[in-house]
């Protein structure tokens, strides 16, 4: 603690400070546990925090994509009122058709690109979204990996305190369980979803 302000200790510096204060090896044990359990945990939070990032980026791409594919729709609309006005056009009396003809012509012909260019922007569209949707997931499981470490680390903290082995045990099942997931996140593998898709095909062919 300065002199000047406080420092909040988490539950991996009351495990270290313990540590420092005891002489048996259980204790130790527990703090280079918690160390580097709270490393891992550093590491998770920093890809969860870095997918999220990118989460928000592609769908702020999605967006714009979109608003660009509405632009060219608009265009589109408005040359087909043109060529709806070049067709109506020929067929009033006294009017020479072949006056309008040659403009209904180039407004198909601008539609057709026109279309081309705004399919084009809705599929990149649809494209950023996909990817933000997939990165944003991931995002979720690199925060359930980042949870069950600092769980972890506060379970430490309470088998340092009661020396209670069982709590020892369940300390290293739930880091276990994080690194799981972490590792699930790092290979882009999603266990639940894929069990969750299997048991929906079973029901529908079920019935």
């Amino acid at each position: 603690m300065s002199g000047h302000g406080f420092h909040v200790h988490g539950p991996h510096d009351h495990a270290v400070e313990h540590s420092a204060h005891g002489n048996d090896k259980f204790s130790g044990n527990i703090a280079v546990t918690t160390a580097i359990l709270a490393t891992i945990g550093a590491l998770f939070g920093y890809q969860g925090g870095a997918t999220q990032n990118d989460a928000a980026m592609f769908k702020n791409n999605a967006a714009i994509a979109k608003t660009e594919a509405a632009n060219r729709w608009n265009y589109y609309q408005a040359k087909s009122n043109k060529q709806n006005l070049a067709e109506l056009a020929m067929t009033l009396p006294n009017v020479d058709p072949e006056k309008y003809r040659a403009d209904v012509a180039r407004y198909k012909a601008e539609k057709d690109d026109i279309r081309k260019e705004a399919e084009k922007w809705e599929a990149q569209s649809a494209e950023w979204d996909k990817k933000s949707d997939t990165v944003l997931h991931q995002h979720h499981q690199w925060a359930l990996a980042t949870t069950a470490e600092q769980i972890a680390i506060a379970l430490a903290a309470i088998t340092l305190l009661t020396h209670r082995r069982w709590l020892h045990i369940a300390t290293y099942v739930v880091a276990g369980a994080g690194i799981l997931l972490g590792i699930f996140a790092w290979l882009h593998v999603d266990p639940l979803g894929a069990l969750l898709g299997k048991l929906g095909g079973a029901a529908a062919g079920g019935h």
